[in-house]
């Protein structure tokens, strides 16, 4: 007999064909446990008690004895006269909210609630089942994100339980306009993924593609918030990211009140933004935090890192091999001094040092953190000084090469800064090959792609193009957080009867 199907399988008042039910569904299953225990007067009756002892820490005989014990004081009778009969009774006739029990009447729901955690009783002579929430393992505390560090601004992070997550993100809005919906995807994990917005501040037809193109993913086992941004993204093969990824509940709380989504995933603690257009990978959620003149500083470093960590090298293989007259003429005695003897020409040195420099940083991230930092640091200097000896690279090329990892470094997010490491390429080879104007062509297609970029069917450069003059005020600078909150989209939240603020 399958457990399986369109049709539930019933539990029957035979305790022998429930547990031979369950323990088919739980073959080799050795971390689920079947317990046989005794009630009732001179220990005449059975009852079959199920749990998964890998998802629970407390003993589950207590929740046997405190169930019977609330279940003779309701009926005021002694524990030993309890029988089947007075607690199908009982249930039948008062239901289980007043013993904070789950009523279950087939073997699937069973099942799955021995999978989340449950403490399950079947009683012998009694065609359902009571189920207790037991208390599971301590997950990952709440504690600063690793990915987002902050001098300023709050310090919490997202953790693995959806539950937590949500709780963060509704303590920040706490407005019945913020929806919340649930899919459970997977016919073996049923993983909970969750999608929160406010209603009157999204776009409706933002919503209503983002729903469409979650349709038929609940059929689908999905572990991680980056398998949704990979079914319902627009492009797969584009090196930009059209949605954005945070640990920081108060970047999603923001992003939510700017008129986009929060997708969460159960047991992962990424929270998804969706839509993300360019813009949003320039700025970070501390941006907010500090003073609007240095706020802006910030971005004017962050976008320059952004070209520099593009650019630079292909520049100066432009520079050194098509347009040397561009250079002036002490530094380009210099560039010239400090090339002598060196067998590669521009493109081949770069090129050797880039991926020598991206190999060190891989290796730097994937080794343990106490070593992996050394390893980054020293490596790079270490093979740095080498190939200048060796006159495989010139010192001319290093400061270039540790001055695009620098920029690389400085870009906030991670999804973006992988984007600008793979581009970085291509416009070298454009530079080798056609000098400036080989760079003028890798621009064009960049932004020509960019202009046919969407993403939940809105422009990837939105805010740039189409121009909207009042959305410069958060792209290159910061303005005042006062405009912000006295927005428009912001009054949606807010009574249309509360006092205003004189200026």
């Amino acid at each position: 007999m399958t457990i399986s199907g369109n049709h539930p399988t019933m539990l029957q008042t035979n305790l022998q064909f429930n547990k031979e039910n369950l323990e088919r569904a739980f073959l080799n299953c050795q971390d689920v446990v079947f317990e046989l225990r005794k009630y009732g007067s001179e220990l005449t009756y059975s009852v079959l008690v199920g749990y998964c002892n890998s998802l629970i820490t407390e003993d589950s005989d207590s929740y046997l004895i405190r169930m019977l014990s609330d279940l003779a004081n309701v009926q005021s009778a002694d524990l030993a006269t309890i029988d089947p009969d007075a607690i199908a009774y009982f249930f039948d006739h008062f239901g289980a909210t007043s013993l904070g029990l789950s009523i279950v009447s087939d073997v699937e729901t069973a099942v799955d609630l021995v999978l989340q955690g449950y403490i399950v009783m079947l009683f012998d002579g009694w065609n359902c089942a009571v189920a207790y929430k037991s208390a599971t393992f301590d997950k990952r505390q709440v504690d600063e994100p690793v990915s987002e560090p902050v001098v300023q601004g709050p310090r919490e992070g997202t953790v693995e339980s959806l539950g937590i997550n949500l709780g963060m993100i509704r303590q920040r809005i706490q407005s019945p306009q913020l929806k919340i919906e649930f899919i459970t995807a997977g016919e073996k994990s049923k993983t909970t993924i969750a999608f929160c917005y406010l209603e009157g501040v999204i776009l409706p037809e933002i919503l209503e593609e983002f729903r469409n193109r979650m349709d038929g993913i609940e059929q689908y086992d999905v572990p991680e918030t980056s398998y949704i941004q990979d079914w319902v993204q627009d492009s797969s093969y584009t090196p930009f990211p059209q949605y954005r990824n945070t640990e920081r509940t108060d970047v999603a709380a923001a992003a939510l009140m700017d008129g986009k989504m929060a997708i969460l995933v159960d047991n992962s603690p990424m929270v998804m933004i969706a839509p993300a257009f360019l813009v949003d990978f320039i700025s970070t959620g501390e941006d907010y935090y500090v003073r609007t003149i240095f706020a802006s500083m910030i971005r004017l470093v962050r976008l320059l890192a952004f070209f520099i960590a593009l650019t630079l090298p292909s520049i100066y293989i432009a520079l050194s091999t098509f347009h040397p007259e561009l250079i002036p003429s002490v530094l380009l005695l210099a560039i010239l001094d400090t090339r002598e003897g060196i067998p590669f020409p521009a493109f081949l040195e770069a090129l050797i040092m880039e991926v020598s420099f991206e190999l060190l940083r891989e290796a730097g991230i994937r080794l343990p953190r106490p070593v992996g930092s050394a390893v980054s640091i020293v490596g790079a200097l270490v093979i740095g000084q080498a190939a200048i000896t060796a006159k495989i690279a010139s010192p001319i090329m290093v400061i270039v090469v540790a001055l695009t990892g620098i920029a690389s470094f400085a870009i906030p997010h991670y999804d973006i800064a992988i984007a600008i490491r793979i581009l970085r390429f291509p416009f070298m080879v454009a530079a080798s090959l056609l000098g400036g104007f080989g760079l003028m062509i890798m621009f064009l297609l960049t932004l020509l792609h960019l202009a046919c970029l969407h993403t939940l069917g809105q422009p990837y450069l939105s805010s740039l193009a189409p121009f909207k003059a009042r959305d410069l005020r958060d792209i290159v600078v910061r303005a005042p957080l006062r405009k912000f909150l006295e927005s428009p989209r912001n009054r949606r939240l807010l009574d249309s009867t509360a006092p205003r603020r004189k200026k």
